[in-house]
């Protein structure tokens, strides 16, 4: 029996916790940014979505150009760029002194969140063997999913706790000095580079074309994480106003807990699962489950119900987002892995990011149930669009290799 080549080693486990770390004072942010621009700049409750909000525009810029310097300048030194961006964004919130720096802050530190998150997503799949790559890339995407649900959490806690806004400032100083720190024990010598672009691809590469910045291979499985993402958005967003008017605001509180504990769990069986049996056996069961989760969301009478739509919303949606990343990556060549990393995030922060807004523009003139079983259809369109921009390819290229192989 063939030994299983290493997947858990220090370049794996440092980069996964830098990558934690980011994306918890991402989120940390969001959810006390708002009130940080009302209550020290008196900023209208609009301006206050702005400042809040400008933040997925950074990051969706950060990722459409990373995908192109990482084919340039290599994974590395993007990855060098990204984190001394978000180091002096994150240190630069001290220096806020009106509403419209503060705007342009938080514009640069999505930025760098865009670039960090994308070289970062690019360096574990060059470490990953590929015969491992389903399961790394899903226990690497754990650290994204973890932090959703630890960032909101610390934010709200420090909020409560804390006396200024400067404390938690502070607080984040602390952590992003501590993935600099990080950042030295990571051997970026030993990550091999992917095989450079042959004459041909550095000739097409060149000068302003859609393919330079998106990878075409990667757009279809991006298609359809951003009709997942979109689905998701509305529970990241409108949990609390739901939880109230339902009266299940406790339960609201252990949401994204329990989200995150059935992440946990079932990671480790999904990931080898699709390295052994391919993408499908994951994907079609997980969109299933995510649609149920949220019908059962959008109908929960009590806690139990509730909290149950959370573990199933998790086994779902966070399934189907490491498995997605993975697809995205497998579906290109080597020298082009930062493109499909960017390709991936790009579709999948748009739909968090557009979700909430056209939500929102709904949500007057309905009720947070029926807003919530709507996404139902939305999940299950995603699951059609799975077949035919994904499965059905797959099927008509594996019988175009049979055929090739027959005639040889």
């Amino acid at each position: 029996m063939l030994e299983k080549e290493p997947l858990w080693t220090r370049n794996f486990i440092m980069i996964s916790l830098i990558n934690f770390l980011v994306t918890l004072i991402f989120y940390l942010l969001i959810v006390v940014i708002a009130g940080y621009a009302v209550d020290i700049f008196d900023a209208s409750t609009s301006t206050a979505g702005l400042v809040s909000s400008i933040f997925i525009v950074g990051s969706l810029l950060g990722r459409l150009l990373t995908g192109r310097v990482i084919t340039s300048i290599g994974s590395k030194r993007t990855f060098q760029i990204g984190l001394v961006a978000f180091l002096v964004t994150t240190f630069a919130y001290f220096i806020a002194v009106n509403l419209p720096v503060l705007i342009l802050i938080r514009l640069l530190h999505g930025v760098a969140v865009g670039i960090i998150g994308t070289t970062t997503g690019t360096l574990i799949a060059q470490i990953i063997p590929p015969s491992r790559r389903g399961e790394g890339i899903g226990y690497f995407s754990m650290s994204a999913v973890l932090a959703t649900a630890i960032g909101p959490f610390l934010g709200i806690f420090l909020k409560q706790h804390t006396e200024s806004f400067t404390s938690i400032f502070i607080f984040n100083a602390i952590l992003v000095i501590i993935c600099v720190l990080m950042y030295f024990t990571v051997n970026l010598k030993s990550i091999k580079a992917p095989a450079k672009a042959t004459a041909t691809d550095v000739q097409t590469e060149k000068g302003f074309k859609f393919s330079n910045y998106i990878e075409l291979n990667a757009l279809p499985i991006s298609i359809i994480v951003l009709f997942v993402g979109f689905a998701y958005s509305g529970v990241m967003s409108f949990l609390s106003f739901y939880s109230e008017s339902i009266n299940l605001v406790e339960a609201g509180s252990f949401f994204f807990l329990v989200y995150a504990i059935t992440v946990l769990c079932t990671r480790p069986i999904t990931g080898p699962l699709m390295d052994r049996k391919g993408a499908n056996i994951v994907v079609y069961p997980a969109l299933i489950v995510f649609a149920i989760g949220m019908l059962i969301f959008s109908q929960a009478t009590n806690s139990l119900l509730f909290l149950v739509a959370a573990g199933l919303i998790g086994i779902g949606n966070g399934n189907m987002n490491s498995i997605a990343q993975a697809v995205a990556v497998k579906s290109t060549e080597p020298h082009r892995y930062g493109l499909a990393t960017s390709t991936y995030f790009i579709f999948l922060d748009l739909g968090l990011g557009v979700g909430p807004y056209i939500l929102g523009l709904i949500e007057p003139y309905t009720t947070y149930r029926m807003l919530f079983l709507a996404m139902v259809p939305v999940i299950l369109i995603a699951l059609v669009f799975y077949y035919f921009l994904v499965h059905k390819k797959q099927k008509v290229a594996s019988a175009t290799v049979s055929s090739s192989v027959n005639n040889a």
